[in-house]
């Protein structure tokens, strides 16, 4: 057991959804388990994003919650926040002053196809023409417009559990959609998706199957004690995969891969980092490793190959 104390309580902020607090409660465990004389308050955040019903684009996307969590962190109101690190805004698009102190192991990053309940299982490639698939991400909006271009991409909102309520009833106004298969297994509804969907080809979000839980650079008593609690090789990948999108000043809003790989034998870690067309077009595309111990510096190298290679113009085109 670490000998880290502290009197206080910890005050960890996060959404309210069933997948948000269902990462949360994991993490509450392992922190409760270390320190079990150290209290753990779990404080919950209804950010601009759960009360905007328009798209997210209006507000600055995913990043709602996190601004909310921001100015409670800032303020002193919180000492952590749990977030998917996924929806984290890019370091550039963040207030300074906040810094990653533990990630959970990674899950699994592939993205699914999910139908309502009781369509028979069926695959992207089966679709008839005009199909219309919810997604939220332009990542995904990309793929499916240079993958299968027959197929319709239209906007969606929700938590993942009222998106799925809305797929069943018809209330989503999508015939089908896609999702994260990790945050299906957190609400134990893995069944839905009908296919899981090959990353070689569909490309995983940046941070996909991560849990980080950030705290105030200028707090060292919280950062002692989400330091032991932090899964290392995840960390290494979660690293490498920010620093490249903060060089291609990215966000959950860009249309853009980047999958950080960890080889613990090697010792090192590869990246593998994309700019998509937002219309479908051509992709731009690159690959650099380095060592474990320079994280950071692999993904920054791999953001700047892709600015090299001409993905500049690819990141300012409307999607």
């Amino acid at each position: 057991m670490s000998s880290t104390v502290t009197t206080r309580p910890v005050r960890l902020g996060t959404r309210p959804s069933p997948m948000a607090l269902e990462q949360t409660g994991r993490f509450a465990e392992l922190f409760r388990d270390r320190y079990p004389e150290t209290g753990l308050d779990i404080v919950t955040i209804t950010s601009e994003g759960d009360r905007h019903r328009g798209p997210l684009s209006q507000i600055g996307g995913k990043g709602a919650f996190t601004r909310s969590a921001d100015a409670l962190l800032l303020n002193g109101r919180i000492e952590a926040a749990i977030a998917c690190a996924k929806d984290l805004p890019g370091p550039h698009d963040r207030a300074p002053g906040i810094t990653v102190g533990a990630v959970l192991p990674r899950e699994d990053a592939r993205d699914v196809l999910v139908l309502p309940a009781g369509h028979p299982p069926t695959t992207l490639a089966e679709l008839p023409p005009g199909t219309r698939v919810g997604t939220s991400a332009p990542r995904r909006a990309a793929l499916l417009r240079a993958l299968y271009p027959r197929l319709v991409a239209v906007p969606i909102r929700g938590n993942a559990d009222s998106r799925l309520a809305g797929l069943d009833t018809g209330a989503l106004g999508v015939d089908v959609m896609i999702a994260a298969l990790a945050g299906l297994r957190r609400l134990d509804l893995a069944e839905r998706a009908s296919q899981i969907l090959d990353p070689a080809q569909w490309l995983p979000a940046s941070g996909a199957g991560i849990v980080a839980i950030e705290h105030r650079s200028d707090d060292p008593v919280t950062g002692n004690l989400l330091a032991p609690l932090t899964h290392g090789p995840t960390r290494v990948m979660l690293d490498a995969e920010r620093a490249a999108l903060a060089t291609l000043c990215g966000s959950c809003l860009t249309a853009a891969s980047v999958h950080a790989v960890h080889d613990p034998t090697a010792g090192n870690v590869t990246v593998h980092a994309v700019v998509l067309d937002p219309a479908g077009g051509t992709r731009i595309r690159t690959t650099a490793s380095g060592p474990a111990t320079h994280a950071t510096h692999t993904g920054r190298r791999a953001g700047r190959q892709l600015l090299d290679a001409g993905a500049a113009a690819l990141l300012g085109s409307p999607s």
